[in-house]
């Protein structure tokens, strides 16, 4: 055989930058929120740039989707069904009934909310791929939820918030539409008629979206430190509660369907891990900074809760992976 053909291509210096920056990703945001707890004010011009930050990721996102990441709809309909219908339903009915049982301030109720009616996070793809998790359901949970967000979570946050704070759903449309829905159909655009150039921006989007995503914690945890402060261990038992319950019951819901262990783990990082940089973003711009608290947090949290259990489960292969004989056999 030719060793040409068994030989890897290099690694280019920005898929190595990108993957380093991945793997210190949880605790780049981890210090970054930390640090502007205690020095807020340098952050505070950080505010205006939330939503070009958002739409610089959704770009990236948009630029990185494919033809093979939709066909699954049509392979697997049903594991993509019970991972979405998980994703808007598990999650904001626990968002809910947290902020109800703990009768929360207002505004972080509705950041609550907020976050657990947001669609699923990129991350999750990343913590799904070292979880030995089923990717191309990650991706396609994450996409089809995405695109669904303009309607399902202004619908959700209306219903479940609407009696914390007045809730402009069209309000919340538009900005989903703009923050999430044009960049990533401008990204598949430019995919299709400049697909060399996408190739080489491609390279470069974990370490963009790395930076983007530290840069909106820096903004929402610098507009909020003083709530943080006074308020914060609470915010973040609710946060890790939630995640939590989103993890868990994503896998048992997979469980319950029959999917093997692969998808279900898939769906529980996917369900237990919100997009929460849009949920924040949303909230600066149709609350208050205080509501984009809960998302601040959720996005520091969920990256460490998702690294963490993605280490455990990559060192315990799933069972059709480590008996490959026995899936041949049945």
């Amino acid at each position: 055989m030719n060793n040409d053909e068994t030989t890897s291509p290099p690694e280019t210096t920005a898929a190595r930058i990108g993957r380093i920056a991945g793997a210190w990703f949880p605790l780049i945001v981890l210090a970054a929120g930390a640090f502007a707890v205690f020095v807020p004010t340098p952050f505070l011009v950080l505010g205006p740039w939330i939503t070009p930050l958002l739409m610089i990721i959704m770009l990236g996102m948009g630029m990185t989707l494919r033809g093979a990441d939709f066909a699954i709809v049509a392979r697997r309909p049903v594991a993509l069904l019970i991972g979405v219908l998980a994703q808007y339903i598990v999650m904001p009915a626990t968002g809910w009934l947290l902020v109800t049982l703990l009768q929360l301030d207002p505004a972080i109720a509705v950041g609550v909310i907020l976050v657990a009616a947001a669609p699923g996070g990129t991350a999750s793809n990343v913590m799904t791929y070292l979880a030995k998790g089923d990717v191309a359901l990650s991706v396609a949970m994450t996409t089809v939820s995405t695109l669904l967000a303009p309607i399902l979570t202004p619908l959700l946050v209306l219903f479940l918030a609407g009696s914390y704070l007045p809730v402009d759903a069209a309000g919340l449309f538009l900005s989903i539409v703009q923050i999430v829905l044009i960049p990533i159909a401008v990204g598949l655009l430019l995919r299709r008629f400049l697909p060399r150039v996408v190739e080489v921006l491609v390279e470069w989007m974990p370490l963009v979206s790395v930076v983007g995503i530290t840069l909106v914690v820096l903004a929402v945890v610098a507009g909020s430190a003083a709530t943080i402060l006074s308020s914060g261990l609470l915010i973040f038992a609710v946060v890790i509660a939630l995640n939590g319950v989103g993890l868990l019951l994503g896998y048992g819901a997979a469980r319950a369907v029959g999917l093997d262990e692969s998808s279900r783990r898939a769906v529980s990082i996917e369900v237990g891990m919100q997009n929460s940089g849009l949920a924040a973003g949303l909230a600066r711009v149709h609350f208050t900074p205080e509501a984009a608290l809960p998302a601040a947090i959720f996005s520091v949290w969920h990256n460490v809760s998702g690294s963490l259990l993605a280490g455990l489960w990559s060192r315990r292969p799933p069972v059709d992976e480590r008996h490959p004989a026995s899936v041949d056999a049945a």
